[in-house]
């Protein structure tokens, strides 16, 4: 059963925008910045400790900083790496562990009577695992990293289920601007959540603390943010939802991924959608890894202090909601279809411009942050409700599942270039601008794809632009 056509309530959309607000500091502050930045400095201690232990010789005559992250080992399960890479290939492990329980978060959420107690349910396991890194200091980057895992699981379940409800509160003439406005307040709540924290970490000895342990309160609010904004964003949700009902004798385990193969076979009969789907999970995988390694770029290659890294992605944070709300005005008269590709040009420019960067310049580095932050939500937001007007009739839990599975199951490999040519290289200013291909490819798969007809074919209304 398919609600597009109810017209949903002010409260049941200010409920689906606050739901981005409530999650959007464990991607603004825990992963993009204290993550990124306290990671790459635990993994470094844990290797200037194996220094001592094993007497490298190589390895302590570059131990020290940005030569401690290049050149010295860290180790896991057998397996040696660069400090200065942890933090990459972490991000592709988490993605790739996604892939697992997603599925899951769908045919759980066809399959129950309320499907905000999903999402709900979903929402507290991430923020209380976010909330754990609290415990995360000294060399131990192995405990930071099994929480990580497991509050990504959280927030990718929870997303599944969230992305669904923009079928049941917009019109297709409606979406694209529900979609801009809810990633629009999320990047506005996750830049104040980090303001606040970067107010308490640059005036930590105000408060009587250190500097590690007021990272570990930023890990702590970050957590409790999520959790706490999420009750008034679930209550607000539309409670009606017919659920999908489970053979007899089948787990809902069974079922995911049952659903999930169903779901495929199926979309083979709209090849269109698949096209544009394809075509997202290139560029937005781009996306996602210039987000999340910004900080250590920046630190790492470029010698910025975490002061102007933090100071650098809240500006990025706050210019991301004008560029949310921009998009959707621009969508508006010239169509979602043509604001992503102009979109997708820009993220071209700005990674050039990345690359040019010279250490140290600060008015250099924010200038590419500003562009960074004019088409980081919008372009994302457009994709998710362009998507939506593909979707088949009563089908929308499914290809939303469909639609982060591939997200996430795609979104180890920018992370994974970045970290391969930064270790191949010794230079992460090479990794940065390797991650152009992401969005030069989606560039023109977007461009090729017929979107009118992807929409007709899926038996949909178009909207009036395009």
């Amino acid at each position: 059963m398919t609600l597009a056509g109810t017209r949903s309530t002010r409260r049941e959309r200010w409920g689906w925008y606050f739901y981005d607000w409530a999650n959007s500091p464990f991607y603004s502050s825990t992963t993009t910045v204290f993550g990124a930045l306290s990671m790459s400095s635990i993994a470094a201690a844990d290797a200037k400790a194996n220094i001592t232990l094993n007497g490298d010789r190589a390895c302590l005559n570059a131990a020290g900083g940005t030569d401690t992250l290049h050149h010295c080992d860290v180790t896991l399960f057998g397996l040696h790496f660069p400090a200065g890479s942890v933090w990459g290939y972490l991000l592709s492990v988490a993605t790739v562990v996604q892939v697992l329980v997603l599925p899951i978060a769908g045919a759980v959420a066809d399959r129950s009577h309320n499907k905000r107690r999903i999402l709900g349910g979903f929402a507290f396991l991430g923020a209380a695992a976010a909330a754990a890194m609290f415990f995360l200091t000294g060399s131990d980057w192995q405990l930071g990293a099994a929480l990580f895992i497991v509050a990504n699981i959280g927030y990718g379940g929870s997303l599944v289920v969230y992305y669904s409800f923009l079928v049941d509160i917009g019109g297709p003439d409606e979406r694209d601007g529900i979609s801009a406005k809810g990633w629009a307040f999320g990047y506005l709540g996750g830049g104040l959540a980090l303001a606040l924290q970067l107010g308490f970490y640059l005036g930590h000895d105000a408060f009587g603390v250190g500097q590690d342990l007021a990272v570990q309160i930023c890990f702590l609010t970050s957590g409790l943010w999520w959790a706490a904004f999420t009750f008034p964003a679930v209550r607000a949700l539309p409670r009606r939802h017919t659920p999908v009902e489970v053979a007899p004798g089948r787990s809902v385990l069974r079922a995911g991924f049952t659903e999930l193969r169903q779901t495929l076979v199926a979309a083979k009969a709209f090849p269109l959608t698949l096209a544009f789907l394809g075509s997202y999970l290139v560029f937005t995988d781009g996306i996602n890894t210039v987000v999340t390694v910004s900080a250590q770029y920046g630190k790492d290659e470029l010698g910025f202090g975490n002061e102007v890294l933090i100071v650098t992605i809240l500006v990025i944070q706050f210019v991301a909601y004008l560029g949310g709300t921009l998009h959707g005005l621009v969508a508006r008269r010239a169509g979602a279809k043509r604001t992503i590709l102009g979109s997708l040009v820009v993220w071209v420019v700005v990674l050039a411009g990345a690359y040019f960067v010279q250490p140290k310049q600060m008015l250099q580095f924010l200038a590419v942050a500003v562009g960074i932050g004019l088409v980081l939500g919008g372009t994302n937001a457009l994709s998710r409700s362009l998507f939506s007007q593909m979707i088949p009739a009563g089908k929308d839990a499914q290809y939303y599942s469909l639609y982060v599975v591939g997200e996430r199951g795609t979104s180890w490999l920018g992370p994974l270039v970045f970290a391969g040519v930064g270790q191949a290289t010794g230079s992460f200013r090479l990794a940065i601008v390797a991650l152009v291909v992401f969005f030069a490819a989606g560039l023109v798969l977007v461009w090729l794809v017929p979107v009118r007809r992807a929409i007709v074919a899926a038996g949909n209304t178009p909207p009036e632009v395009l």
